[in-house]
């Protein structure tokens, strides 16, 4: 199907703290890859340069298709309700209201989400609101999902569900990144790739 996310000699540090140091990644389409590595390893920090949140110091990133990305701490705003959010997000990938409820409570819906709950999301659940966080993700149909262990706060069965999601992405031709440390799952993605730590040196 062809490469969906190239990355290439991608380094990044903050001060004189190496997180990445010439990062080399493919990611095709209808692959699924765990993305692991210990505490530190810069995997979270890796998502973010992809997705176009975070400029690394060199390198570069080819991306073939829109991006979707998870983050592991939901971005959600704390004074708006599920509704909301589906609008406001569908709105940035030019979705109609009625489209980006439509697509957003059937994603809902297929994660376990009660869509008829009217709270805002600082009353929510961490499960509930990480069940948003990647419906969001997920809300204009995207080819490259980057996914940092989405299924924080998930009950086992959701957990189960979550996975079975990624098989359903992968067969749709999505290219999916999860970063996990679950390592009883890693029979459910194509690939392992393995980020250590980088060698932190003095600034020049």
């Amino acid at each position: 199907m062809g490469t969906s996310l190239t990355v290439r000699d991608i380094s990044k540090r903050f001060g004189r703290h190496v997180v990445l140091s010439h990062v080399d990644l493919d990611l095709d389409a209808g692959e699924a890859v765990a993305l692991i590595g210990e505490n530190g390893a810069g995997k979270s920090t890796l998502l973010r340069v992809c997705a176009g949140l975070m400029a690394p110091d060199s390198g570069t990133i080819t991306v073939d298709g829109a991006i979707g990305y998870c983050p592991q701490v939901p971005g959600l705003l704390d004074l708006l309700n599920a509704d909301e959010h589906l609008v406001l997000f569908g709105r940035a990938h030019g979705m109609t209201r009625a489209d980006a409820l439509a697509v957003g409570h059937q994603l809902l819906e297929e994660l376990g989400f009660p869509v008829h709950r009217r709270e805002v999301t600082r009353h929510l659940s961490g499960g509930s609101r990480q069940k948003l966080n990647l419906a969001l993700a997920l809300l204009g149909g995207q080819d490259v999902l980057l996914l940092d262990e989405p299924y924080q706060g998930f009950d086992h069965g959701t957990y189960v569900n979550f996975w079975h999601h990624v098989d359903e992405w992968r067969a749709k031709g999505k290219a999916v990144l999860v970063v996990t440390h679950m390592l009883a799952e890693l029979n459910r993605v194509d690939r392992v790739v393995e980020l250590h730590p980088a060698v932190t040196t003095s600034a020049a």
